[in-house]
């Protein structure tokens, strides 16, 4: 088990890793971060809409499931966002410089640092 500061410190030892943040998706407030190189308050604000609007539109097409991880690739950058499933409310949001990092290998550290992340 590990503390959000260690756990934010151990994403960013993937490869390419640029900064990550936990938030809280009720207020879209950063509950820590580790890294720089993006603006994470605006950065964690802005997301939250995009958990909050992926949660309504499952509602809305009566989909019974949960969301494992969101994907966004931009030009130089994948964002990733995985809701916590111990935790209601937060999600993991990491940042990578898409040059030089694995995508693969980056979500499935996202899935086992939340495993250990003591909230």
């Amino acid at each position: 088990m590990a503390t959000i500061r260690e756990s934010l410190d151990a994403l960013l030892t993937a490869d390419g890793a640029v900064c990550a943040a936990l938030v809280d998706s009720a207020s879209g407030m950063i509950l820590g971060q580790s890294g720089s190189g993006v603006d994470m308050e605006v950065a964690a604000a802005g997301n939250t809409e995009v958990v909050r609007a992926k949660l309504k539109t499952m509602r809305a097409l009566g989909l019974n499931d949960v969301i494992e991880d969101i994907l966004i690739t931009l030009g130089k950058q994948y964002h990733i966002l995985r809701p916590m499933a111990r935790k209601e409310g937060l999600f993991i949001y990491m940042v990578l410089d898409k040059a030089k990092s694995n995508l693969a290998m980056a979500r499935r550290k996202v899935q086992d640092v939340e495993k250990d992340m003591i909230v």
